[in-house]
């Protein structure tokens, strides 16, 4: 008993310098790490991700969707339940917004920080130009400037891009696109992949880039690239033309055998099943476990032209922007709702708080945009 009391004595008076006595034990840094690594589930869903200890984000996964509003998905558990379940669990922004109309812009801005002065969703290419395509029917709200600048403006653009940051930090990236043909593909389209979806084509310094062009490579190398180590820093994903709830045309539906992509109902449901095939796969990953983010974002929402933060204005300084959309952030930190609704946010913000999270310095319109850091903690 008298040994005992001793040892009990010894412990106590340790207290502060040593970590036994059933304490946690230190590493070599002298941080305290838990005794028991977390478990990890098969196949965790918006409520049952793995636990593990805030760290650093290491990736981050940046799935842009198409074309419907926040109420088009937000509380429509008919259509979309696991994105509902995914929004009831994680972050969210509710004044959230595209840059401005149609897509092409916004996926520019999206890696750029500028949409690039045109209104429209043409291929790439040099000798390209095209007369803008949105708030021009009825009633233009473009100044003519505006006009002609856009309709005399090369789809080929020089600027920088979230890729050059990147690769000035020894930081990695990758982009995935669904149904696209082969690797670094710089067709314009084909039934289910749209090039106007792949802002990487559009800027000289990827695209003349044979380095860079390898790495735009089809959705289907996902499956093995996320069970490896080396997934990059940065993954881009765009989902085809019937899983991003963009739509193709009835007659094209039914010969490709999906009816369902040519209704409202339906595309929402598409999507939301893509969102539920991948979100599990990246969470069931060894990114997951070195701490990871999933971005799901829409890029416009055809109807109106409501906006922020350096969204484009035309005619008497109307808004040119690209309506409400969701915005959803999942983090390997596990499920904690956050909703953000102190302030209004958009592409050029999202771009503006990746930069932040890695000091990669900020790129055109990004630069003083509102940041959205709390969603990522």
């Amino acid at each position: 008993m008298l040994r005992i009391r001793y040892f009990i004595i010894a412990c106590i008076a340790l207290l502060g310098v040593l970590t036994g006595c059933g304490g946690p034990t230190p590493n070599q840094q002298g941080t305290p790490t838990a005794q028991h690594p977390p478990s990890q589930q098969n196949s965790p869903g918006p409520q049952s991700s793995p636990t593990q200890q805030s760290v650093g984000l290491q990736h981050i996964f940046y799935i842009m969707m198409e074309n419907h509003g926040t109420n088009d998905i937000i509380g429509n558990t008919a259509d979309a339940p696991y994105l509902n379940q995914l929004a009831n669990s994680y972050g969210v922004a509710t004044h959230y917004f595209g840059v401005t109309h149609p897509s092409l812009p916004n996926y520019l801005a999206a890696i750029s920080g500028d949409f690039q002065g045109i209104w429209d969703d043409c291929p790439a290419k040099a000798s390209i130009t095209c007369a803008p395509q949105a708030f021009v029917s009825g009633s233009s709200l473009l100044t003519s400037n505006e006009i002609a600048s856009a309709s005399n403006r090369p789809h080929m653009f020089n600027g920088q891009t979230l890729v050059d940051q990147l690769e000035a930090h020894h930081m990695t990236w990758k982009a995935y696109m669904q149904s696209m043909p082969s690797i670094g593909f710089t067709g314009a389209s084909t039934e289910l992949y749209a090039q106007k979806h792949n802002p990487f084509m559009y800027f000289t310094s990827i695209r003349n880039n044979p380095a860079h062009v390898q790495n735009i490579v089809p959705f289907s190398q996902f499956d093995q690239d996320i069970k490896s180590s080396v997934i990059p820093n940065f993954v881009w994903i765009t989902p085809d033309a019937c899983s991003d709830m963009h739509g193709i045309s009835q007659s094209a539906a039914r010969s490709l055998g999906f009816p369902d992509c040519a209704t409202h109902s339906g595309l929402i449901a598409r999507g939301d099943n893509f969102i539920h095939s991948i979100v599990p796969e990246i969470m069931n990953s060894p990114a997951w476990r070195e701490g990871s983010a999933i971005v799901i974002v829409w890029d416009e929402n055809e109807a109106g032209s409501s906006g922020c933060c350096n969204s484009p204005t035309g005619l008497n300084g109307a808004i040119l922007g690209g309506a409400d959309v969701p915005l959803i952030v999942i983090t390997s930190n596990g499920p904690h709702h956050i909703v953000l609704s102190d302030a209004s946010y958009n592409h050029y913000s999202l771009l503006a708080t990746i930069e932040q999270l890695w000091g990669l310095g900020c790129l055109a319109n990004a630069c003083g945009s509102p940041l959205m850091t709390k969603l990522f903690e």
